[in-house]
């Protein structure tokens, strides 16, 4: 008896036509995302290589997809270190949990990859929607996703492109801190920002020059970061060994404050009585550090699972629309006083 001839694949066609296979998908299944001439060089190709569709498995990916997708575009070590995302992931996978929805998670290198994987995902039906997180001020995803017509909700918004998202009032937020310092007596205060390209951080530089400025005080540029520990550290120090340093300092994440005080102690700087500290997230680390950090309150977790709840009802069909969430509490701990000699 002659063995069967080897089912042709969609990679197969994906190598012969010099294509992804994302691209191959959205063409054999006559969806968005590939130009018409490449359409139709991928079923020239499919009819040369006599593809013929899997039945059971086009049934499959035809059904209900009970699966959302998160995909981060950072850096593993930067983000393995980081509660605010770990807190997020926790609280998205509760929600989606009690809703009998999966999540479909990964991390990847570069936008670039992600709109791939995007492409891919929707086009072999993997998932139902899709959360997008650190929104850029150049960014290729909400004109692709309008492209693909999946549920988005950016985390971090609001954002060009019309892709509804749940945001917080970044701008609030650092007016609070700031104030917090200045009612103090500080009038030296820095600002250790992350990643610049994100839209969040660019808000925050803004609020902080803002709110200075709204008190009569000049601001220093923030210095940029990756989030790191190894980059708060080394902000932390070029602050402290300037000519005139800051009495007080503001960073953008909780692990860099932590090593914002390491590197005071370094120097044998005071903290708080030469040196005031403000993390923007708080997070166990903030309290278990000696003095505790001064931080914005808020809860991860549940700011997560309200995300989630969000896309469900988006992928369920909600209206799209952005969503303020809850503003953060700043909560005044041990790091933060009036600096030496009453103004600093």
């Amino acid at each position: 008896m002659e063995a069967s001839a080897k089912r042709v694949t969609i990679r197969d066609i994906a190598r012969a036509a010099g294509v992804s296979e994302s691209a191959v998908s959205f063409a054999l299944n006559n969806r968005p995302g590939v130009s018409e001439q490449t359409r139709k060089r991928i079923m020239q190709v499919a009819e040369e290589l006599d593809w013929r569709p899997n039945s059971a498995a086009r049934a499959l990916s035809a059904a209900k997809t009970d699966t959302v997708g998160l995909v981060f575009a950072r850096p593993a070590a930067t983000l393995g270190v980081e509660p605010f995302f770990l807190q997020l992931v926790s609280g998205i996978q509760t929600a989606l949990a009690r809703s009998s929805t999966a999540l479909l998670f990964q991390v990847v290198e570069d936008l670039s990859a992600e709109c791939e994987l995007y492409r891919r995902w929707w086009a072999e039906r993997r998932v139902a929607g899709l959360l997008v997180v650190d929104p850029r001020l150049v960014d290729p995803r909400p004109a692709l996703l309008a492209k693909l017509g999946v549920p988005a909700l950016v985390i971090g918004g609001p954002c060009p492109g019309g892709t509804p998202s749940i945001w917080v009032d970044d701008a609030a937020a650092m007016g609070a801190i700031v104030d917090h310092l200045v009612g103090l007596g500080h009038r030296r205060i820095a600002h250790i920002a992350g990643l610049p390209r994100l839209i969040h951080t660019e808000r925050r530089v803004r609020s902080f020059q803002q709110a200075m400025q709204r008190h009569g005080l000049a601001a220093e540029p923030s210095l940029a970061t990756d989030y790191s520990v190894e980059a708060g550290a080394h902000a932390t120090r070029t602050l402290l060994t300037a000519a005139t340093r800051p009495s007080a300092v503001v960073y953008d994440n909780d692990v860099m404050a932590v090593a914002g005080l390491s590197e005071a102690a370094k120097l044998g700087i005071r903290v708080p009585e030469e040196l005031s500290v403000v993390a923007w997230d708080d997070s166990a680390l903030c309290r278990l550090t000696h003095p505790q950090l001064t931080a914005l309150v808020r809860d991860t977790a549940a700011f997560g699972a309200r995300a989630a709840r969000r896309l469900l009802g988006l992928v369920g069909g909600l209206p799209a629309q952005d969503v303020q969430d809850e503003l953060p509490r700043l909560e005044p701990r041990g790091s933060t006083a009036p600096p030496v000699g009453g103004s600093g």
